[in-house]
């Protein structure tokens, strides 16, 4: 599966084509939709990185590798809430590749986070039921070369 496949998360439908697309008229839309956040700022941002998503689609390149272009070489566990950073060097990195590839609202909080919604880092502590799962879901998991 690609990148520009359309994907499906409980209703809400993502297409970077379609979406890239949008014009003035469907933010005004989205804008009185309340079943989303209703931001202009965040709503633009959703158009224009569909639109940096496909130019990078067509330079070549792939968002998965830039992602994964953030894992650490370490994966420390941690084991107290306190230990689990909002922000590392990586993320800091990633959200500067990704504003230079003309993405925005990824700051390196956000970008963060992608990193462990992708599972990049786990930051599942010590003793916790779902770190083991993650971790072996995490060592199937083919990386983008």
């Amino acid at each position: 599966m690609n990148e520009t496949n359309v994907t499906v998360v409980g209703r809400v439908v993502a297409d970077p084509e379609r979406v890239a697309a949008y014009g003035e008229g469907d933010v005004e839309r989205l804008l009185t939709d309340a079943r989303i956040i209703r931001h202009r700022g965040k709503v633009e941002a959703t158009i224009g990185n569909a639109r940096a998503l496909l130019a990078l689609h067509e330079q070549g390149g792939s968002l998965a590798r830039v992602m994964w272009s953030a894992e650490p070489s370490e994966h420390p566990a941690p084991r107290r809430v306190e230990d689990v950073p909002a922000v590392t060097d990586g993320s800091v990195t990633l959200s500067r590749t990704l504003k230079r590839l003309g993405f925005r609202f990824v700051g390196p909080t956000t970008a963060y986070a992608a990193m462990q919604a992708m599972g990049i880092v786990d930051d599942h502590m010590v003793g916790c039921w779902r770190r083991e799962p993650c971790l072996a879901e995490r060592a199937a998991t083919q990386v983008p070369g």
